[in-house]
């Protein structure tokens, strides 16, 4: 099986690579500004055995998206994990006061930018008759945090193209669904006050936030052939189970 994933280069998508190829699965991962981070996450999997390879893609440049498709050759499963994040931070700024340039830029990247990797790797699928996508979305998107608008609306805009592409794919074998990751324990996250951290668990069933190997788990899930029928669906982890607030 062969893996597509993009922002692969840490955080969950280093975890997922990592879980692919520990199931035999060949991974590409896409970075944008980390290559050595990304040379780091295959060297780790080539260490335990895997086969990986890193290729560059930015989704606000189509032309990368296109070529990294190309390098990467036929993909059984993507995972469409890169995000572009935007400047505007929970509490920064009103919504009346995010420039119009945050929103271009975060459509254009995250929901564009994806229909667009989509529609380069999904011919290939149709032809072969089996393809497994999974969108890694927020519970910024369902739920909301004063402030980042246009990533929570890029976020949930990513729901609709799932449910759309699940009824359009099917037939042909591929299934289509998100992966929704409520607050996930990866090294970006450690400054958080131990304390604050306490108090989301203590609101989510498991009474523990998700780590990123946890994501990690859940996807691969989706994205292989042990998922036979589950498509079109929004699946969040445990921590999103309570509704905690300030979502990945």
């Amino acid at each position: 099986m062969h893996v597509l994933i993009t922002g692969g280069s840490s955080g969950i998508g280093a975890a997922t690579a990592l879980a692919y190829a520990r199931t035999g699965a060949r991974v590409t991962l896409t970075y944008n500004t980390g290559p050595d981070r990304a040379a780091e996450v295959v060297k780790r999997i080539e260490a335990e055995g895997g086969e990986a390879a890193p290729v560059h893609l930015d989704l606000t440049d189509h032309a990368t998206i296109t070529a990294a498709v190309a390098q990467a050759g036929p993909a059984d499963a993507l995972v469409a994990n890169a995000v572009r994040w935007g400047g505007v931070m929970p509490g920064s700024m009103p919504f009346e006061d995010v420039p119009a340039a945050e929103w271009t830029e975060a459509l254009h990247a995250n929901v564009v930018g994806n229909a667009l990797l989509v529609q380069a790797v999904l011919p290939e699928m149709r032809r072969r008759g089996f393809g497994r996508i999974v969108f890694v979305s927020s519970g910024v998107a369902e739920e909301g945090v004063p402030g980042p608008g246009p990533y929570g609306t890029a976020k949930m805009a990513l729901h609709g193209m799932a449910r759309a592409l699940a009824w359009e794919a099917g037939r042909d074998g591929i299934l289509v669904n998100v992966a929704v990751a409520g607050l996930t324990l990866t090294d970006s996250r450690r400054p958080i006050p131990q304390a604050v951290l306490d108090e989301i668990a203590a609101r989510t069933p498991s009474r523990r936030l998700s780590t990123a190997e946890d994501m990690a788990a859940l996807i691969v899930f989706l994205g292989s052939a042990a998922n036979r029928n589950v498509t079109g669906e929004l699946v969040r982890d445990g921590s999103n189970a309570g509704r905690s607030s300030h979502a990945v």
